[in-house]
Formats: C-alpha cells, structure tokens, sequence
C-alpha cells in the first residue's frame, strides 16, 4: 500500500463509519438522524444549555447551518429552546426526555463503533494509532 493514499484512506474511513452509524441509528428507530444531529444532542449532554452561537462554535457549523439543524431536532421533540435573559435576540437551546434518551442509544453505538474501530488490535497498537492522528491534527493546527 502507498502511504501516500493515507488521506484517501482516512476519507474511506470516515464515510464507512458513518454508514456504520446511520444504519445502526435505523436499526434503533432512528432514521433521518445525521452526524450534525447527533453532535447537537452529544453537546447538550455534555454542557446542558447553550446559545446558538456556543453550539454552532462546538459542532463547527455556521449559524444558519445550527439554525436548521435545531429547527429539525426541536420539531422532533429531541431539545427546545427558551429565551436568553441575557440576550433577547438569542435562545438558549437544551434537551428534551427524548434527547437525553436519544444520547444513551448513541453511548451504545459508539460502544458497538470502537469495538468494531479497534477489532484485533492491542492496547498498545491502539495508543499508537491514536498519538499519530494527534501529530497529524497538530500538523495542520500549527501550521
């Protein structure tokens, strides 16, 4: 194999990994879930409330890009939003019952994700695996 084609790889990995997702999000009675969704909902559970603007900076999307997203979620039922007493002009978005369990079927997934991810390799090639991926995003961070 040419280590040149590493990005090529990298990109393959990516898409088959997110066809793992969505066809073990439709398996669960999630169908029309993307990645962005489940990043919104991952966010929230992490940091409970957040403005537009904070979750649109954390899923490294445009406001309008969030604006849709959160518009689908919320007319699902999976979060809701109240005014920011601080900012008229803003919302503060958080998660609903659904949500948060939405957020538990995906901490399965991910389980089943990384075992497949990692299937035959040991702790050490694993650690390995993750320091070069840490020197080729810093690469590009540093730059």
């Amino acid at each position: 194999m040419d280590v040149n084609s590493s990005i090529s790889l990298l990109s393959h990995i990516h898409t088959i990994t997110a066809d793992f997702i969505i066809e073990k999000l439709k398996e669960r009675g999630y169908p029309d879930f993307a990645s962005s969704h489940g990043n919104i909902l991952f966010q929230l559970s992490v940091n409970e409330e957040m403005t537009m603007g904070e979750l649109s900076e954390k899923i490294n999307r445009d406001k309008s890009t969030t604006t849709v997203l959160v518009r689908k979620l919320e007319s699902e039922g999976f979060i809701t939003g109240k005014p920011d007493p601080a900012d008229k002009r803003s919302r503060i978005i958080y998660l609903t019952a659904k949500g948060k369990q939405f957020n538990q079927t995906a901490m399965d997934l991910s389980k089943d994700l990384l075992e497949t991810f990692y299937r035959g390799f040991s702790e050490e090639e694993k650690q390995t695996f993750f320091q070069a991926l840490m020197r080729i995003k810093d690469n590009f961070i540093s730059k």
